[in-house]
């Protein structure tokens, strides 16, 4: 099978090729589909998309596109399947996960257990080789691969990426003004992301305004600029709000969720139309940012072009109290 297609998005009523290797995909990672679609888009491989999806935390609409194929192919991989190492473009798959969450409850800080083995994870492999006397080369092989054999049981409880993102927020600054956030149109908010602009740079901040509409793109930018925090937005036809932050697996971001719980108390204090609780989700976005980050999508539409006002005023409160307070106690 190959790790790209053709054809994207796949949808109901798709035939192929493309969908009998979809198919094979998800039967493979224990989502079967029933015969009777044989190499159709039918009703039992809607619902294995849909199922898959959930279990990665992806938006669940029943539809192959390129997010939910690359997270397909990236789910293919297992610890030990191939030398990871840093590269251009990264690396990406459950294999990257897993040695992630290995150096993380060894101690080493990869960063985000986020599946991209990047300079932060290179930089824990190479602390652990130093560790065990192994050739410092930053390239998880076979005699990586054996030392973390030999070491299970030895790692300890809890999450040293996580911990020490709770200890940065702890010691940022407190004060909103001159902190870097950066807010991004993802579709159909042109004016209420530069209204909630306006509104940080009221406040203080150093807001920068984003209306790429590549997730990857708007992340790169966000990373560039090595903003304290990202804010999201996309236009949705739901009838309330919900409000994400990055979790992948067993793995979620201390800030991005603290920053998802206090915009929802703002936006209900406001009175508008918001789940109850954040979601954690692993969508691009939230993903590649290195940063707390969150995603609006904003519905109903007629609710939030009436409300923008107000919406812009809860946002930027919001981000004022994350700023001031950034991880729960």
């Amino acid at each position: 099978m190959t790790t790209s297609i053709d054809g994207l998005p796949l949808a109901s009523g798709a035939t192929g090729p493309a969908v009998r290797d979809l198919q094979d995909r998800l039967c493979g990672l224990g989502h079967p589909v029933d015969r009777t679609d044989g190499d159709r888009f039918g009703p039992s491989t809607e619902r294995a998309v849909r199922a898959f999806q959930s279990q990665r935390r992806l938006t669940e609409d029943g539809v192959c596109g390129t997010q939910t194929w690359l997270a397909l192919v990236e789910a293919g991989y297992r610890l030990g399947d191939r030398y990871l190492y840093l590269r251009a473009p990264m690396q990406r798959g459950d294999d990257v996960t897993e040695l992630q969450r290995r150096l993380s409850a060894l101690g080493f800080d990869p960063g985000r257990v986020d599946g991209i083995f990047g300079t932060g994870t290179e930089r824990a492999l190479k602390d652990l080789q130093r560790n065990l006397g192994l050739t410092i080369d930053g390239v998880c092989g076979r005699d990586v691969l054996a030392e973390l054999g030999r070491l299970v049981g030895r790692a300890a409880d809890g999450d040293v990426a996580a911990t020490r993102e709770r200890a940065r927020l702890r010691h940022a600054s407190s004060e909103l003004a001159g902190c870097r956030i950066v807010v991004g149109d993802l579709g159909g908010l042109d004016a209420l992301t530069h209204a909630v602009a306006r509104r940080l740079g009221d406040l203080g901040a150093l807001v920068v305004a984003l209306d790429d509409p590549d997730e990857t793109s708007q992340a790169a930018a966000a990373n560039e600029l090595d903003a304290a925090a990202y804010v999201g937005l996309r236009l949705c036809d739901a009838a309330t709000t919900t409000v994400a932050y990055y979790q992948g697996g067993s793995w979620s971001s201390p800030g991005g969720q603290r920053l998802a719980t206090v915009l929802i108390g703002r936006l209900r204090d406001g009175e508008l139309p918001v789940d109850e609780q954040p979601r954690g989700m692993a969508v691009t976005i939230l993903r590649e940012t290195r940063m707390p980050a969150v995603l609006c999508r904003l519905g109903p539409p007629t609710t939030i072009v009436e409300s923008s006002a107000q919406l812009a005023a809860a946002i930027g409160s919001a981000v004022g109290a994350w700023v001031a307070d950034p991880v729960e106690p």
